[in-house]
């Protein structure tokens, strides 16, 4: 049994996963998204993929977030026309996730012909919505621990990551006669303990392991993040400023507005105005409101009493551009909570363009923050950000809570690792900036004894499989 494992994404860098994995003839793709970050990643989104999309048979997805989902349409418009597989709610955010992203291009484009920004001319979208009406149909999901087929003797499974919604670890198992291998790919690996979804499986008897980085050299924040938010909140309004929180819509977004309520709910905070402005998040979270099954159990349990877990008593949705623009008119003793999380894009740029400047409001983060994001140079202290060609300064108070992220530190990531009932054969370090996975990579080594890479853009390794 053999099998040849390419890593066209994710590598030196947190986004862009694409892992193709060819097993006698049959192409895989793991993940296919978006590199996001810096020009040099973006522009990766325009050049050829380097295999041919016609010649991949199937596509496996870890979840929705756009780093891993989002080059499905441009894929599907090279030539790709096999089966995309996930879970249920993966599907259905992608069919959310997807046409917000290809909205985005095609207004990216329409602004930068108008206004003559660009070097292209005409500048034209990385896909459209037509792509993704043509993408859409090719979804095939199932259940966490459904066994599906590609071939006789390749089994594939997914299981709860714990990272959003729908998040799952991919195991692929290939048996002949009385022997079987495993390849295991954690996509984003989740975090035990977090409110509202379930923590992540353990898995077993893995022969080959792909497995994130992101916080492959950092520990989240000892104490409480509820307790720290309530601080966070608590200040703000105390400084009768507005809280503006960027938050990516898929995740981060549910789990604070239900962390919001409980906190309401025992007194520890005010009960300010809480505005949601993302479209995308809105739909999102009426995904979450139906697959209840998926929660931890707390979350179930409050939703059997009849909660609504993610409604903070004087929440205000925010679907028009005429309701995001009238939060203009917000001056004091508020909650913002917009996308994009890593303020790339979005409606959050003009919140953070008319707030950023003044001293009396707050910027609080709750997710990682790729390298050349502005939302790492905010929080790198940069005493200007630069938001619709124009330079805006930096004088609110910036907040930071990684106990938020949806991503486990080196230590959640060992105590799983801990729990193998043998050392995989190779174990490949992928989803992190430079200094991040060779960091991982060291402390399994030393902590575990195992068999670590750390592949380049391109490498590929011949599997036993």
């Amino acid at each position: 049994m053999a099998a040849r494992l390419t890593f066209w994404g994710a590598v030196e860098t947190v986004t862009g996963s694409r892992f193709e994995l060819e097993t006698d003839g049959i192409k895989n793709l793991v993940d296919c998204g978006l590199f996001q970050g810096t020009k040099k990643n973006r522009l990766r989104n325009w050049e050829p993929f380097p295999v041919k999309a016609e010649t991949i048979n199937n596509v496996f997805l870890t979840h929705a977030h756009i780093d891993h989902s989002g080059y499905l349409p441009r894929f599907c418009r090279q030539g790709f026309s096999g089966k995309i597989y996930s879970t249920h709610a993966t599907s259905e955010l992608c069919d959310i996730m997807l046409r917000d992203s290809a909205h985005l291009q095609e207004e990216d484009a329409y602004w930068a012909n108008k206004k003559g920004y660009s070097k292209h001319k005409p500048a034209l979208p990385l896909y459209t919505t037509e792509d993704v009406e043509k993408t859409l149909p090719l979804f095939h999901p199932h259940h966490y621990g459904e066994n599906f087929y590609i071939a006789d003797d390749i089994r594939v499974k997914f299981h709860n990551a714990g990272h959003i919604l729908g998040s799952s670890f991919i195991d692929i198992k290939r048996t002949k006669g009385q022997q079987s291998r495993k390849i295991l790919f954690s996509g984003d690996f989740g975090r035990p303990d977090r409110p509202v979804l379930r923590e992540p499986d353990q898995v077993y008897n893995v022969d080959y392991l792909v497995v994130e980085s992101t916080y492959g050299n950092r520990l989240h924040e000892d104490g409480d993040s509820i307790a720290e938010l309530a601080r966070v909140i608590n200040d703000s309004a105390h400084r009768r400023g507005v809280l503006v929180v960027p938050s990516f819509s898929v995740g981060r977004t549910q789990t604070l507005l239900f962390a919001i309520r409980e906190l309401e709910e025992q007194n520890k905070i005010p009960v300010l105005p809480v505005y949601v402005d993302s479209p995308m998040a809105i739909a999102a979270t009426q995904v979450f409101e139906k697959r209840i099954h998926d929660f931890n159990l707390t979350a179930r349990k409050q939703s059997v009493q009849g909660k609504k877990i993610f409604q903070p008593r004087d929440l205000h949705i925010c679907a028009s551009r005429n309701e995001s623009k009238a939060i203009n008119f917000v001056k004091e003793k508020a909650i913002i909570i917009s996308a994009s999380g890593m303020v790339t894009g979005g409606r959050i740029l003009h919140h953070l363009a008319e707030r950023l400047p003044l001293r009396e409001h707050t910027v609080l983060f709750i997710g990682h923050q790729a390298e050349g994001t502005r939302g790492r140079d905010i929080l790198n202290n940069k005493p200007f950000v630069k938001i619709h060609g124009r330079e805006i300064a930096v004088r609110s108070k910036i907040e930071n809570i990684s106990g938020f992220s949806g991503h486990g530190d080196y230590d959640e990531i060992l105590a799983w690792l801990m729990a193998f009932n043998k050392a995989p054969e190779k174990t490949f370090i992928v989803h992190g900036e430079p200094e991040s996975s060779e960091a991982m990579a060291q402390r399994i080594r030393d902590f575990l004894g195992w068999n670590v890479v750390v592949p380049g853009y391109g490498e590929s390794f011949d599997l036993k499989f």
